[in-house]
């Protein structure tokens, strides 16, 4: 019988730590998953440690699938590709789940789940335990939209996402930008949230341990680095409907710095022309903030 749940891990050169997450999934109380290890063109021994791993008795089956370097994104384009199960949720190399998440996330999507909902949503803690940020509304589902513009009274947080693999398929591949490598996947995350609602389950499912070579450790330097992919991201943000005209403002602002960057159309790609007229100025000024504070860290 097919597993529910597939891990997928996209990693590039964490031989070091890969093994944190390895040894949860060891000791996960239901192992019904599958572990994907998405290989982004690593150079150390990860394929080595994948393979010794391959031949244990784990309870689970390991996947590994090579990939030339590509960045977060086109790992998670790859791993869409070829998963067949239920559900998917990506680890980070760096991070690992709780001892009982797949038997927590089982149980409450059989006793819930049903294709009206995208997956569910639970919460990402710290290695001592700390929920990162606040708990998730209490409410059966949430959407994550809704929550990214601050119509739900919490302010922050991380979350883990497990997504129906159906959905996924649906509005992957993420565009691949062969010069840059940080394009956030969430970006898929909040296209499926245009039409589905995710289950709120307020449950530590994942440690998360942050590396100082890691994506929310450099998210300044990005802008500069990958500005066509923050260009995408953020014409999906202006086109949300019903969101705040506050949010709406400030994404276009980051739009035009990103459309300056990557010197890629703007006015004329926008779906909302007015306010990017209107935004023009305050995101070139923008740009030269970026320009003068983060050049020299890129």
């Amino acid at each position: 019988m097919k597993p529910t749940i597939t891990v997928f891990t996209p990693t590039y050169n964490r031989a070091y730590c890969l093994h944190n997450g390895y040894e949860a999934l060891c000791r996960q109380t239901l192992k019904d998953f599958i572990w994907l290890v998405v290989d982004d063109g690593s150079t150390d021994n990860t394929k080595e440690l994948v393979e010794e791993w391959q031949k244990k008795d784990n309870g689970f089956e390991i996947q590994y699938l090579y990939k030339e370097n590509g960045g977060l994104s086109t790992g998670y384009n790859a791993a869409i590709a070829v998963m067949d199960t239920e559900l998917s949720v990506c680890v980070d190399s760096d991070d690992y789940l709780a001892d009982d998440a797949i038997e927590k996330v089982v149980n409450y999507w059989r006793a819930n789940g049903s294709k009206d909902i995208a997956g569910i949503t639970g919460l990402d803690c710290t290695p001592d335990g700390e929920v990162i940020g606040d708990l998730l509304p209490n409410q059966k589902t949430i959407n994550l939209i809704d929550l990214m513009v601050g119509k739900y009274p919490i302010t922050n947080g991380d979350r883990k996402n497990f997504v129906r693999t159906d959905l996924y398929k649906s509005v992957a591949p993420m565009k691949e930008f062969p010069d840059e490598r940080d394009f956030n996947p969430h970006y898929l995350h909040i296209k499926i949230s245009k039409k589905y609602d995710f289950l709120a389950l307020n449950e530590k499912l994942c440690y998360v341990d942050y590396q100082t070579d890691g994506m929310t450790n450099t998210v300044f330097k990005q802008y500069l680095r990958s500005p066509k992919s923050f260009r995408e991201q953020r014409l999906l943000d202006i086109s949300l409907k019903g969101v705040p005209l506050a949010f709406t403002v400030k994404k276009t602002i980051h739009y035009v710095s990103s459309c300056i960057l990557s010197k890629q159309p703007c006015i004329s790609a926008s779906p909302r022309k007015l306010l990017t007229v209107l935004m023009y100025p305050f995101g070139a000024a923008l740009t030269v903030y970026l320009k003068h504070t983060q050049r020299e860290h890129v």
